[in-house]
């Protein structure tokens, strides 16, 4: 628990008291980083980030509430806040892929020339229609805007009504479904 007396020491920049209260809140800031994670953000980073506030913003701590509280607010704010940038720049790495996804790429990278044929144009067409049928038709066309029409998650809520989160999770879980409905085509040797 934090007490006063450790924030009067924190204020009057006592190196020790501020890694005191760094010690005492690192587990409720790593258990909010955990929970609300954005995509491609490193723990330790986002971590750091989340105490720099606290440390730049202490003034403004009043009391009110306690101040783990205090604390458990800027963390869920910094992390949501590090979600929204990230959805307003949609950025795919190849470590977001799924491991047969990757394989499927490097296979088309190293075996397609520059110019892929029409053919092989038409069975990635294929592949990814015979995919997405695999899925309902409201995760189909949510995929669709998301990957394909490069939509934001704002424009599809404005467009369905649906809330973020919930695009989010259903966009995730949509994607799961892909992955392992493309798994169970390589294990069935139709790739």
């Amino acid at each position: 628990m934090v007490t006063a007396e450790l924030l009067r020491r924190v204020r009057r920049l006592e190196d020790d008291a501020a890694r005191d209260l760094v010690g005492l809140l690192f587990p409720l800031v790593m258990r909010i980083v955990h929970a609300h994670l954005p995509r491609r953000a490193s723990e330790e980073d986002l971590a750091q980030e989340i105490f720099a506030k606290v440390f730049q913003h202490l003034d403004q701590y009043r009391g009110a509430v306690p101040f783990e509280h205090w604390v458990s607010r800027i963390a869920v704010n910094h992390c949501r806040n590090a979600i929204r940038a990230q959805s307003s720049r949609p950025e795919w790495r190849m470590s977001d892929l799924a491991e047969e996804t990757d394989g499927l790429l490097d296979h088309l990278n190293s075996n397609a020339s520059p110019e892929p044929s029409t053919l092989e144009q038409m069975a990635a067409t294929e592949l990814v229609e015979e995919l997405l049928l695999s899925l309902d038709p409201q995760d189909r066309a949510l995929i669709r805007w998301l990957e394909m029409e490069d939509w934001t998650i704002e424009e599809i809520a404005r467009h369905t009504g649906w809330s973020s989160t919930y695009i989010r999770v259903r966009a995730f879980r949509a994607r799961r479904k892909l992955n392992a409905r493309y798994g169970q085509l390589r294990k069935e040797g139709r790739l």
